[in-house]
Order: structure tokens, then sequence, then C-alpha cells
């Protein structure tokens, strides 16, 4: 019927079975508290290989590369392995309370098996998963965005030369176009408007490349601007010659569909097969023949009726309202501007605010007269003498000294309002005051009215730039037309390797020669007159001769910022007695001589950004007594001083002796050190940014203590990762306590806290997970939130309704202007609500995979344009209130 199978087993052979399997699992248990340890040891190498590896992506991502899936899916799987033991190490020691025995019984010898189990795999899996992260590459060349839309304000009367600069463009056989024509004609509006027509069509071009090429133009700055907008400008591309930059451009390029010397910057020759174009603009139809263009565009002055339509626009309604026959009289200034729209722009503004026929009959005459009497030829004769009215029509020699100044920096160069200000009072331009703060105050009502008169261009609220006529036209006056009165001298972005000759010097007041690659400075040239001198920016710079300054007794503005070279400091500088503004920000200089208290007459010291730990000796600067402005955001000083352990306890006893202070940005590295200057007066009132870096010894910031730095208008949070949470706590009497928020309400109901703040940088605080506060900043304009790795929501809806009971008039983020959200892998919210965004200008968010909304609807797209800058991907996956506000933006994504 069948077999039957016996295996005798004896009980002594089972019971050695089971005993061997049960000690075989006690090794777990009994191994629990050593594999706890491990775990411990091995996750924070795994953190710090996170770290590393996240750090090198950020540095790829600014040069415009693109994070590799694998290193995504890495960081993905950290993250969550992360979370998983962090909680296992949380919950070790109460599973270790339950073991006795030398871990092998337990109270719940199941439940601790389990666990003991869990602990040694996840050991195994995070040093495997530690190993994997161990990348040769962590990013590759990023794909460019077709076509970056640019802001633009199309002139009247250039939409027909639009249309048939369009038209050639269409035209197949078309590879170069070049459009020429007089500087201030409206050659690049044309071309904005040719750039953001291709961004809207579907033209079939895979990228398209705007460069700027200045009058200091030389080939490699071309290569680096094309590289950085094609994406291969990372990595080892600053260690490649001229050559090699070119032949790789050239490679990536003929891929695409898509005389300066096209070969020489990579561009492959536009031609059918290859569906290239080239669009340049010039002043000159020379050029046009040099660069071979197929169609040569000649863009010229407006005709009589569009001329006035454009200058009538810049003039407005008031003088003609208050003026009821002037109207004859505006025509005929409007004609001596030749139709040039610059001019018509320019001096319709300057004639704005002109009431009486009076001053519009002068307006004539001299307008007449420049254009009459001018010996200068090309854009002397046709262009400047037009603009120079409105020069003319400032209101005083101070404020044209003014306007005159900015031509010192280099064409193109965005010029910080501060910055300007700041050497406008080394100058000794807004001396009439009593206080720096009414003379900074009259800077920016200069800023202002030179904006307004089209003199200046505003970028944003923090920068403004010049025209490259209008700067033409100012040096024209300072080095040319009026040489004797302003005695100007600029080679500013010339390429120099050398100084000018000594002669050259002779009679200057006022010279740039920044931007440059001057590698040293030996022979003292003799300018006995000099007032202003421009050395930032010269990147070989690195050895100045004591000397060089020695005939210089007049100088009263020395700008050495931005040249990394500089490591000694040079001792030449002290001799320089009527000194009034120095900057030394962004060298390496490591440390001031005590020989600098000569300089009794500075005004402006700024020290920002030194690479290097910089050392201060003590009493040099109680030797600046009438030091008004000391900028030292991102420097870190020191003193050598047995007699007190903590440089900040050295630095505000020195800065309370300076009775003129009034301007003070500095950096910070404790919490005692905040303290410290909250405890003086003196110094708290003039704080206007101050950064907050790396604060080891704190796990919480009560940032409310911060709101009694008066002037504070910056605020930087930097790689404080120890810190948990930022608190919103008043000390004294009346205090209410809800959750985490404690807050006096007598003062925060009657007092907003952060009136003066506009701009907050939040970045590498990678324990924070939200910064709910900021919604006590009523002004705020800019905020950028960076590389916090446990941020999930900018406002956090349960602290808000705290503060809410308690604020009746919270204005939550109604001036905010720029938002950029980047690296942050937990963010999950910005703001519950739609937020009254009436001034947003920009968002820009990337790496933020769990943001799902924005905080818009379909009112936040009324008559306000903002730019939404992205990933593809997060775009199209993002949740929108209905179709109708996904329609209304989806005109503002710009491919980030």
């Amino acid at each position: 019927m069948g077999n039957l199978l016996s295996i005798p087993l004896s009980c002594d052979t089972i019971f050695s079975r089971c005993w061997d399997c049960a000690a075989g699992q006690a090794i777990y248990t009994c191994k629990l508290e050593e594999n706890l340890a491990d775990l411990n040891t091995a996750l924070d190498e795994l953190k710090e290989r996170r770290n590393d590896v996240m750090r090198k992506v950020n540095i790829a991502e600014q040069g415009n590369m693109k994070q590799l899936d694998q290193v995504q899916g890495w960081l993905s799987r950290t993250e969550a392995m992360i979370n998983d033991v962090d909680q296992l190490i949380t919950d070790g020691p109460q599973e270790i309370k339950k073991l006795c025995m030398g871990g092998c019984f337990s109270k719940n010898y199941m439940s601790s098996l389990r666990f003991s189990k869990t602990v040694s795999r996840k050991l195994h899996d995070v040093k495997d998963l530690n190993l994997k992260g161990a990348f040769e590459e962590v990013a590759t060349t990023a794909p460019a965005a077709l076509v970056v839309e640019r802001p633009s304000d199309f002139a009247i009367g250039l939409e027909s030369m639009l249309n048939t600069v369009w038209s050639s463009f269409e035209e197949k056989h078309v590879g170069i176009i070049g459009i020429y024509g007089l500087g201030g004609v409206g050659k690049t509006r044309l071309l904005t408007e040719i750039n953001n027509r291709i961004a809207l069509s579907s033209g079939g071009f895979e990228v398209v490349i705007w460069v700027v090429v200045s009058k200091g133009f030389y080939v490699e700055k071309v290569l680096d601007d094309i590289a950085k907008r094609i994406g291969v400008s990372s990595g080892t591309w600053n260690d490649k010659t001229t050559e090699e930059k070119a032949t790789e451009i050239f490679g990536v390029l003929r891929k695409k569909r898509k005389r300066v010397d096209l070969s020489k910057v990579g561009i492959p020759s536009p031609t059918q097969e290859n569906g290239f174009k080239l669009i340049f603009t010039t002043r000159s139809i020379e050029v046009c023949g040099q660069m071979r263009a197929d169609k040569k565009i000649e863009v010229t002055c407006l005709p009589e009726e569009k001329a006035w339509q454009l200058f009538e626009e810049h003039v407005g309604k008031d003088p003609f309202d208050s003026l009821p026959n002037i109207r004859d009289l505006a025509q005929e200034v409007a004609k001596e501007c030749g139709g040039l729209p610059l001019a018509l722009i320019t001096i319709g503004r300057a004639m704005a605010y002109k009431t009486t026929y009076e001053e519009w009959k002068y307006a004539i005459e001299v307008l007449r007269r420049s254009s009459a009497t001018s010996i200068f030829q090309g854009m002397g004769e046709k262009v400047y003498p037009l603009l120079k009215y409105s020069f003319d029509s400032l209101s005083s020699d101070m404020v044209r000294s003014c306007l005159l100044y900015c031509s010192l920096f280099s064409e193109d160069f965005f010029i910080l309002k501060e910055w300007l200000i700041d050497c406008w009072i080394g100058e000794g331009f807004l001396d009439e005051h009593d206080n720096i703060s009414q003379a900074r105050n009259q800077g920016h009502h200069i800023i202002g009215s030179l904006i307004q008169a089209c003199l200046l261009e505003e970028v944003d609220d923090w920068y403004v730039k010049m025209h490259d006529v209008i700067r033409d036209m100012c040096l024209w006056i300072a080095c040319t037309c009026e040489a004797e009165k302003w005695k100007f001298f600029v080679q500013a972005g010339y390429q120099l390797t050398k100084v000018p000759e000594v002669g050259k010097w002779t009679g200057v007041r006022r010279m740039s020669l920044m931007d440059n690659k001057i590698e040293n400075l030996k022979e003292a040239p003799n300018c006995p007159d000099l007032q202003s001198l421009f050395l930032s920016g010269n990147k070989p710079l690195d050895m100045i001769d004591d000397d060089f300054f020695q005939f210089m007794c007049v100088l009263k503005v020395l700008d050495l910022s931005r040249n990394k070279g500089i490591a000694e400091f040079p001792m030449g500088i002290s001799k320089l007695v009527s000194l009034e503004y120095l900057d030394l920000s962004f060298t390496n200089i490591r440390e001031l001589p005590i020989e600098l208290r000569a300089l009794k007459k500075l005004k402006c010291f700024k020290l920002q950004y030194i690479d290097n730990r910089i050392k201060i000796p003590r009493g040099l600067m109680p030797g600046f007594s009438k030091l008004e402005i000391l900028r030292m955001i991102g420097s870190f000083p020191f003193y050598k001083d047995e007699a007190m352990e903590d440089d900040n306890e050295c630095l505000v006893e020195e800065l309370q002796c300076l009775n003129h202070l009034n301007v003070l940005t500095l950096t910070v590295t404790s919490a005692f050190a905040v303290d410290r200057f909250l405890s003086t007066e003196k110094l708290y009132n003039f704080i206007e940014w101050i950064g907050l870096q790396y604060l080891k010894d704190s796990k919480q910031l009560n940032v409310l203590s911060l709101a009694s730095f008066k002037s504070l208008n910056t605020l930087s949070l930097v790689e404080c990762e120890s810190l948990e949470e930022v608190k919103t706590v008043w000390e004294g009497e009346g205090r209410i306590i809800k959750g985490a928020i404690e807050i006096q309400t007598s003062v925060i109901a009657s007092v907003p806290c952060f009136q003066s703040l506009l701009d907050v940088r939040i970045d590498g605080c990678s324990k924070l997970r939200d910064i709910t506060w900021l919604i006590l900043a009523p002004n705020l304009k800019r905020l950028l939130v960076l590389n916090c790795d446990k941020m999930e929501e900018i406002i956090n809806e349960i602290k808000l309704r705290q503060v809410v009971e308690l604020v009746k008039t919270l204005n939550r983020f109604s001036n905010l202007q720029y938002l950029v959200l980047l690296n942050l892998p937990e963010l999950k919210s910005i703001y519950l609500d739609a937020l009254p965004y009436s001034c947003m200008k920009v968002i820009r968010v990337r790496k933020c995979p769990k943001l799902r909304r924005l905080p818009l609807n379909s009112n936040s797209a009324k008559g306000n344009k903002i730019s939404i800058y992205g990933e593809e991907k997060w775009w199209k996956e993002l949740q929108w209130e209905d179709e109708s506000t996904q329609n209304a933006f989806l005109p503002s994504f710009i491919p980030w």
C-alpha cells in the first residue's frame, strides 16, 4: 500500500536544537545595546555623507547643472532611513530597560527580539546606504530653457520696425541680421521684443542666448556668458583656455537647432541647414559688414507725429493742464529732440514739472544752441548735447556730481544704492546735513529724482544701473565737454593689466580702473588732486607697494573691494589722512595694522565678507573718531586680548567709543553676542543688518529680542544647524502663554515688532520647521529660504491663529516682492490661504518636491505681473484653486 518513512530523534537532540535556536535568537537581544551605539555612529556618518552630497549638488546647481536621478533617489532613501533610525534610537533606551541578565532575557521577550532584529538589520542597511553614497559625480549639464523672457518697456513708434525685423527673422535664407542705428534709438528694445516674441511662438529653437557685449568686450567674457546660458560653465570650466572653451561651446551648439568672430566664441555660422539665427545690434553699419549680416536693418529716428506722441506720454498731463496754450512750445521742444526716442523720453521727463512759458522757451533755446554749436562728431554731435539739457536741468551742481559719479562704475554694472550713497557721503556731496540719517535720506531722494528723470534705471529696490548712452553722455561731459570742471578718468572694464602711465594721473579728480586685470600697483603716480579711486574687481591684483599712495594727499574715497589676491594690508593707506571712505570687502586681508588710526577723517569703513578671520588690534576702532558707517556683515573679526575671552565683548567695548556711529552691520556667532549688543543701547539703535551664523550654543532663539534693533532692515540666519525653534517671547508683565508662543499683550498689540525689516535670509538651518514669526514683519520685501532640511511650512496655521488673537492688524506679506525657496525637501506649505501679493514680482521655487500649492488665487493675478521660476516637473504637478486660476498664471512661468 505504501511505505512509511520513520526518522528517529532522541529527546536530547530535540532539546539541543531548540537550545541552539533560542541561543541564536538571544544574540540579537544580547547585542542590542552595542548595536544601538554602532547604529548611532553609522547614522551620524550617513548624515555627514548626506550633507556632503547635498553641498556638492547645491554647488553644481549654482553652475546650472542638473542633479542626477540616482543621486536624487539616494537622497530620498537616505531621508527615509534617517527618519526610521532616529525613531529607533529614540526608543532604544526604553527597550534596553526591559532586558535583564546581560540581555539574554526580557520582560517582553518577543517584543524585545523584534526590536533587536530591526536594529541589527537597520545597522546593516545604514552602512550599505552610506557606501552607495560615494558618488563620483552628483550632477550633469542641465538642459537650457528655450528662452528667458526679458522685461520690456516697448516705446511708441517702433511697431513697424518690429514687424520688419520679425519678417526678416522668419525668412529661412536669412541667418544673420544686423540692427544698427544711433545710441538711444531703440535697438535694444526691438531685440527684447524679438526675444519675447520667440518665447510666445513655437519657432522650433532649442535655446535662445542673449549676450551683452560692452565696450570693454573681450572674448572670454562672451564665452563665459554663453556657457552659463547653455549650462556648461561648472566644474573645470574656469581652468580651460579660451580655445578649449570655444571648442566645448561649439560641440554643444552644433547639436542644437538654433565679426566679433563667431568661431572665436564657439558659435557655428548660421546656415539654412542648421537653422541657427544670429541677431545683433550695433551703432555702426561697418560692424554689420564685418559680421557678414544677411540683412542690415537701420533703426531710424521717429517721424514727427510718433515723436510727439512719445514725448507727450512722458511729459504727462500736468504742464498741459496748467498752461492750456503751451502745446505749441512743447511741440517745438519735441522737434529739437530730432525724433530720438531716448532723448524724447529723457527730456520729456525733465519737462514734466516745467509749468511756465519762460521755462519752456528757455528749453528750446538751450536745445537749439547745443545742437548748433557742438563741435563733436557722431554721438557727441547728434545726441549728447540733446541729453545734456536734462543734465543741466538738474537742481544743483551737487546732484549733477552725484549723477556723474555713477559713470565711474563699469558699463552695465548693477550699482547697489547703499554703496552709491556711501560713496557720495565719503566724497562730501551730502555734507549739508547734521547727521548721517538725513544725508542718507537725501541720497535716496536724489536717486529717486534721477530715476524719474530717466538718467538712472531702477533694477529693483536695491540696485540701479545707467543706460549705456546716458553713461557715455556723462563721460563725455566729465572727460571731454567740461573736462576742466569735472576731471574724470575712467577705464573700467578695459582689461588693463597695468595702471595708466604716471603722467595720465595729473590733474585727475576721480579715476575708475575697476573690473580690469591689473596685477600690481608699484610706481607712485603724482596726483595731488585725486579725490576718488576705484580699483575694485582686479582679480590678479595681489601686491600694492607701500609708496603707491604717497602723492594722493586729498584722496577721500578708496575702493579696493573684490580683490581676492590682497592678503596683506597695504601700509601706504595709513598715509591717506584725508580718506573718508575705505572699502576692503571681499578681500583676503588677514590683519588691520594699528597705524590705520591715522585715518582721523574716516566716515565709512567696509569690511564685508572677508574670507579670513580678520585680526583687529585693540585700540584701533576708537581711533576712528568720525566713523559713521561700519559694515562688517559676513566677516569675523578677532582680538588677541587676554583680559577678554570673547571677541564680541572687545568689539562692543570699542564700538561704544564711536560717538558718531550711525550705521552698523555685523555677523555674530553666539546668543551671548546678541545679548551683549542688546545690552548696549548706544549700538543696537544703529544695527541695520545682523547675521546670526553657526549659533552652536542655541537650540532656541527668541526672535522678538531682535525687535529692539530699531533700524534693523536685514536679518540673516546662516548655518545655525542646532537651531530647532524660533520663538516669539516678550519679557515682562502681562504675558499670555499659548503653545510655543509667549507674548506680552500690552506691547505687541500696540507696537508692530519689525517695522523696518525688509529682507530676511535663512540658509542652512536644518532643524527649523517653520518661520511663522515673519508675520510680525509687515513691510518685508524679500524672503530667501534655502537648504533647510526639515522646513515643513513657512507659516504654521496654529501658531498664526494664536498671534492673530492678540494682534488684530497683521499685514500678511502684503509688501512682499521677492520670494525664493530652494532645497527645502519637506516643505509642504507656504500659507494655507491665498496671500494678498499686491506687490509680488518674483517667486522662485526649486527642489521643493512636496510643495504642491502656491498661496495664489484668481484675485492674485489681477493687475499684477508675477514671474514664477521653477522646475517644469514641479510646475506641471502644481495644484490650483480652479482651472481659471491655473490659466491666469500660465504666462507667469519661467523654467529655472
